[in-house]
Protein backbone atom coordinates (compact mmCIF):
# COMPACT_ATOMS: atom_id res chain seq x y z
CA UNK A 1 0.00 0.00 0.00
CA UNK A 2 1.66 3.37 -0.65
CA UNK A 3 2.86 5.59 2.03
CA UNK A 4 0.27 8.11 1.23
CA UNK A 5 -2.68 5.45 1.99
CA UNK A 6 -1.39 4.40 5.30
CA UNK A 7 -0.98 7.81 6.26
CA UNK A 8 -4.50 8.59 5.53
CA UNK A 9 -5.91 4.67 7.49
CA UNK A 10 -3.54 4.90 10.41
CA UNK A 11 -4.95 8.89 11.19
CA UNK A 12 -8.77 8.43 9.46
CA UNK A 13 -10.84 7.31 12.96
CA UNK A 14 -8.42 8.73 15.73
CA UNK A 15 -10.84 11.11 17.63
CA UNK A 16 -9.25 14.23 17.13
CA UNK A 17 -8.91 13.79 13.75
CA UNK A 18 -11.25 15.78 10.87
CA UNK A 19 -12.24 14.97 7.52
CA UNK A 20 -11.84 18.06 5.94
CA UNK A 21 -13.78 17.68 2.00
CA UNK A 22 -13.06 19.74 -0.70
CA UNK A 23 -10.04 22.15 -2.38
CA UNK A 24 -11.13 25.32 -0.33
CA UNK A 25 -11.69 24.03 3.02
CA UNK A 26 -8.29 22.63 2.46
CA UNK A 27 -6.95 26.04 1.28
CA UNK A 28 -8.48 27.70 4.73
CA UNK A 29 -7.88 24.76 6.86
CA UNK A 30 -3.80 25.32 5.14
CA UNK A 31 -4.15 29.25 5.40
CA UNK A 32 -4.65 29.17 9.03
CA UNK A 33 -2.95 27.04 10.44
CA UNK A 34 -4.31 23.37 10.92
CA UNK A 35 -2.08 20.72 11.30
CA UNK A 36 -2.79 18.58 8.05
CA UNK A 37 -1.94 15.14 8.19
CA UNK A 38 -2.70 13.92 4.81
CA UNK A 39 -4.16 15.40 1.67
CA UNK A 40 -4.91 13.33 -1.33
CA UNK A 41 -6.48 14.52 -5.04
CA UNK A 42 -8.00 12.46 -7.87
CA UNK A 43 -6.19 14.78 -10.42
CA UNK A 44 -3.09 16.62 -8.63
CA UNK A 45 -2.31 18.77 -11.76
CA UNK A 46 -5.86 19.62 -11.81
CA UNK A 47 -5.39 20.69 -7.69
CA UNK A 48 -2.24 22.39 -8.30
CA UNK A 49 -3.65 23.98 -11.54
CA UNK A 50 -5.88 25.61 -8.14
CA UNK A 51 -4.12 26.56 -6.20
CA UNK A 52 -1.79 28.48 -8.39
CA UNK A 53 -4.78 30.00 -9.82
CA UNK A 54 -6.74 30.28 -6.60
CA UNK A 55 -4.29 30.44 -3.52
CA UNK A 56 -0.83 31.48 -4.73
CA UNK A 57 0.63 31.70 -1.61
CA UNK A 58 -0.02 27.70 -0.44
CA UNK A 59 0.97 26.08 -3.62
CA UNK A 60 3.87 25.18 -2.10
CA UNK A 61 2.04 23.04 0.67
CA UNK A 62 -0.38 21.83 -1.63
CA UNK A 63 2.97 20.85 -3.83
CA UNK A 64 4.56 19.23 -1.11
CA UNK A 65 1.31 17.29 0.57
CA UNK A 66 -0.84 16.50 -1.70
CA UNK A 67 -0.58 12.54 -3.19
CA UNK A 68 -2.32 11.13 -5.95
CA UNK A 69 -5.43 8.62 -5.51
CA UNK A 70 -7.66 6.79 -7.99
CA UNK A 71 -11.08 8.06 -8.08
CA UNK A 72 -12.45 4.84 -6.81
CA UNK A 73 -10.19 4.98 -4.14
CA UNK A 74 -11.31 8.21 -2.89
CA UNK A 75 -14.76 7.60 -3.26
CA UNK A 76 -14.02 4.88 -0.69
CA UNK A 77 -12.47 7.00 1.60
CA UNK A 78 -14.09 10.10 1.53
CA UNK A 79 -18.09 9.22 1.89
CA UNK A 80 -19.31 12.50 -0.37
CA UNK A 81 -16.34 13.28 -1.88
CA UNK A 82 -16.63 16.92 -3.20
CA UNK A 83 -16.57 17.54 -7.12
CA UNK A 84 -12.84 19.11 -6.63
CA UNK A 85 -11.35 15.72 -5.74
CA UNK A 86 -9.28 17.02 -2.83
CA UNK A 87 -9.89 16.00 0.65
CA UNK A 88 -7.76 16.28 3.54
CA UNK A 89 -7.51 14.84 7.53
CA UNK A 90 -6.28 17.42 10.16
CA UNK A 91 -6.47 17.79 13.65
CA UNK A 92 -8.87 19.25 15.80
CA UNK A 93 -7.34 21.96 17.13
CA UNK A 94 -8.38 22.43 21.29
CA UNK A 95 -9.76 24.90 22.82
CA UNK A 96 -9.22 26.72 25.90
CA UNK A 97 -12.39 28.52 27.06
CA UNK A 98 -11.03 30.71 30.18
CA UNK A 99 -9.58 31.60 26.85
CA UNK A 100 -12.14 33.66 25.66
CA UNK A 101 -12.22 35.22 28.62
CA UNK A 102 -10.41 38.48 27.74
CA UNK A 103 -12.20 38.50 23.97
CA UNK A 104 -12.51 42.09 21.90
CA UNK A 105 -15.34 40.39 19.72
CA UNK A 106 -18.19 38.59 20.46
CA UNK A 107 -19.21 34.84 20.38
CA UNK A 108 -22.10 32.97 19.09
CA UNK A 109 -23.60 30.50 20.77
CA UNK A 110 -25.93 27.85 18.96
CA UNK A 111 -28.30 25.97 21.19
CA UNK A 112 -29.12 22.16 20.16
CA UNK A 113 -28.57 23.25 16.24
CA UNK A 114 -29.52 20.00 14.32
CA UNK A 115 -28.55 21.51 10.54
CA UNK A 116 -25.18 20.91 10.12
CA UNK A 117 -25.23 22.87 6.65
CA UNK A 118 -26.29 26.02 9.14
CA UNK A 119 -23.58 25.49 11.25
CA UNK A 120 -21.13 25.37 8.80
CA UNK A 121 -22.62 28.44 7.52
CA UNK A 122 -22.35 30.31 10.84
CA UNK A 123 -18.81 29.15 11.35
CA UNK A 124 -18.10 30.94 7.92
CA UNK A 125 -20.21 34.16 9.03
CA UNK A 126 -18.31 34.13 12.21
CA UNK A 127 -14.51 33.50 10.53
CA UNK A 128 -15.54 36.65 7.98
CA UNK A 129 -16.57 39.22 10.17
CA UNK A 130 -13.51 37.89 12.83
CA UNK A 131 -15.65 37.36 15.69
CA UNK A 132 -14.05 35.24 18.83
CA UNK A 133 -16.05 31.94 18.06
CA UNK A 134 -19.09 29.37 17.47
CA UNK A 135 -19.89 27.16 20.35
CA UNK A 136 -22.69 24.94 20.31
CA UNK A 137 -24.99 22.68 22.70
CA UNK A 138 -26.83 19.62 22.10
CA UNK A 139 -25.83 16.70 20.29
CA UNK A 140 -24.75 17.53 17.00
CA UNK A 141 -21.11 17.66 16.58
CA UNK A 142 -19.79 21.12 15.17
CA UNK A 143 -16.76 19.47 13.81
CA UNK A 144 -19.00 16.93 11.59
CA UNK A 145 -17.74 16.65 8.08
CA UNK A 146 -20.99 18.36 6.77
CA UNK A 147 -19.83 21.27 9.03
CA UNK A 148 -16.63 21.69 8.13
CA UNK A 149 -17.81 21.34 4.02
CA UNK A 150 -20.43 24.16 5.05
CA UNK A 151 -17.78 26.64 6.38
CA UNK A 152 -15.31 25.87 3.27
CA UNK A 153 -12.69 25.01 6.35
CA UNK A 154 -13.13 28.08 8.22
CA UNK A 155 -13.29 26.08 11.35
CA UNK A 156 -9.57 26.65 11.68
CA UNK A 157 -10.00 30.39 11.28
CA UNK A 158 -11.71 30.77 14.80
CA UNK A 159 -12.80 28.87 17.86
CA UNK A 160 -15.17 26.00 17.36
CA UNK A 161 -16.54 23.81 20.29
CA UNK A 162 -19.81 22.32 22.10
CA UNK A 163 -20.33 23.34 25.26
CA UNK A 164 -22.75 23.13 28.39
CA UNK A 165 -24.59 25.90 28.96
CA UNK A 166 -23.37 26.12 32.07
CA UNK A 167 -19.54 26.56 30.84
CA UNK A 168 -20.34 29.06 28.53
CA UNK A 169 -17.78 32.44 28.35
CA UNK A 170 -18.08 35.31 30.54
CA UNK A 171 -19.69 38.54 29.14
CA UNK A 172 -23.39 40.07 28.67
CA UNK A 173 -25.47 37.25 26.74
CA UNK A 174 -27.72 38.82 24.26
CA UNK A 175 -30.78 36.06 23.04
CA UNK A 176 -31.98 36.41 19.89
CA UNK A 177 -35.86 36.25 20.31
CA UNK A 178 -38.81 37.41 18.92
CA UNK A 179 -40.37 39.00 22.49
CA UNK A 180 -37.01 40.69 22.65
CA UNK A 181 -36.16 44.55 21.76
CA UNK A 182 -35.55 46.04 18.73
CA UNK A 183 -32.02 44.89 17.68
CA UNK A 184 -32.07 48.88 15.79
CA UNK A 185 -32.26 50.12 19.21
CA UNK A 186 -29.31 48.24 20.62
CA UNK A 187 -25.44 47.61 20.56
CA UNK A 188 -24.14 44.94 21.32
CA UNK A 189 -20.73 45.07 23.34
CA UNK A 190 -17.26 43.31 21.97
CA UNK A 191 -17.39 40.85 24.92
CA UNK A 192 -21.27 40.04 24.01
CA UNK A 193 -22.55 36.46 23.79
CA UNK A 194 -25.27 36.54 20.77
CA UNK A 195 -27.11 33.52 21.26
CA UNK A 196 -29.59 31.68 19.06
CA UNK A 197 -31.68 28.82 19.31
CA UNK A 198 -33.47 26.36 16.45
CA UNK A 199 -35.65 27.86 13.73
CA UNK A 200 -38.93 25.33 14.96
CA UNK A 201 -38.76 25.92 18.51
CA UNK A 202 -36.80 29.11 19.50
CA UNK A 203 -34.70 29.82 22.73
CA UNK A 204 -34.77 27.11 25.54
CA UNK A 205 -36.10 28.87 29.08
CA UNK A 206 -33.09 28.19 30.64
CA UNK A 207 -31.12 30.24 27.93
CA UNK A 208 -34.05 32.79 28.19
CA UNK A 209 -33.13 32.92 32.08
CA UNK A 210 -29.57 33.25 31.55
CA UNK A 211 -30.45 36.62 28.89
CA UNK A 212 -28.92 39.89 29.85
CA UNK A 213 -31.56 41.33 27.21
CA UNK A 214 -33.62 39.41 24.81
CA UNK A 215 -33.37 40.69 21.15
CA UNK A 216 -35.72 40.95 18.65
CA UNK A 217 -35.13 41.15 14.47
CA UNK A 218 -37.80 42.86 12.96
CA UNK A 219 -40.05 40.53 10.41
CA UNK A 220 -42.98 41.01 8.37
CA UNK A 221 -46.30 40.06 10.05
CA UNK A 222 -47.06 36.46 8.96
CA UNK A 223 -43.41 35.23 8.25
CA UNK A 224 -42.36 32.69 11.03
CA UNK A 225 -38.73 32.94 11.09
CA UNK A 226 -35.83 33.61 9.56
CA UNK A 227 -32.80 30.94 8.29
CA UNK A 228 -30.51 30.45 11.38
CA UNK A 229 -27.34 31.71 9.22
CA UNK A 230 -29.56 34.77 8.36
CA UNK A 231 -30.10 35.74 11.84
CA UNK A 232 -26.69 35.24 12.62
CA UNK A 233 -25.00 37.49 9.98
CA UNK A 234 -27.99 40.42 10.66
CA UNK A 235 -26.61 40.47 14.38
CA UNK A 236 -23.09 40.57 13.50
CA UNK A 237 -23.46 42.94 10.88
CA UNK A 238 -25.32 44.67 13.22
CA UNK A 239 -22.15 44.42 15.95
CA UNK A 240 -19.91 45.50 13.06
CA UNK A 241 -21.84 48.96 12.48
CA UNK A 242 -22.02 49.72 16.52
CA UNK A 243 -19.21 52.58 16.15
CA UNK A 244 -20.72 54.42 13.07
CA UNK A 245 -23.55 54.24 15.02
CA UNK A 246 -22.28 56.03 18.24
CA UNK A 247 -20.98 58.69 15.87
CA UNK A 248 -24.08 59.28 14.57
CA UNK A 249 -25.54 59.33 17.78
CA UNK A 250 -23.09 62.11 19.44
CA UNK A 251 -23.15 64.34 15.94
Amino acid sequence: MPSHLQSWYAHRDQPDVVLVDGFHAVKHALRFGADVLAVLATDKPAAMALAHELAPDLAGAFEILAASVEPAVFADLVPRPHPTGVAALALRPSLDLAALAGRDSPVVLLEDPRHLGNIGAVVRLAAGFGVAGVLTTGVTDPWHPAALRGSAGLHFATAVARIDLGTRPAGPVYVLDPDGADIRDLTFPDDAVLAFGTERHGVSAELRAMATQLVAIPMRPGVSSFNLATSVAMALFHWTTRDRQRMVDSA
